[in-house]
């Protein structure tokens, strides 16, 4: 484990001591948390941009186009209003 010092605007850092104490926690796990948090929701983002890049659009389409060939619900079960 490594040790940070962080300089932070008084007024964040009040935001924090209450919102640790109101959910039972030290700041500390309140800031591993929420850099944890983002860290994964920066990786995740970068993910899918990547996934995105690799996808032939018209082999996408070639997929959407059988799944959309087939009802989802069979006609036969279907209600009228």
């Amino acid at each position: 484990m490594s040790q940070y010092a962080l300089r932070l605007p008084e007024s964040l850092k009040l935001a924090a001591k209450r919102i640790a104490a109101a959910d039972d926690t030290t700041m500390n796990q309140f800031f591993v948390v929420a850099i944890a948090e983002k860290i994964s929701a920066m990786e995740t983002a970068q993910f899918f941009e990547k996934r995105a890049a690799g996808v032939h659009a018209g082999a996408a389409q070639l997929a959407w186009d059988k799944i959309g060939s087939v009802d989802a619900v069979p006609k036969d079960t279907w209600t009228q209003p």
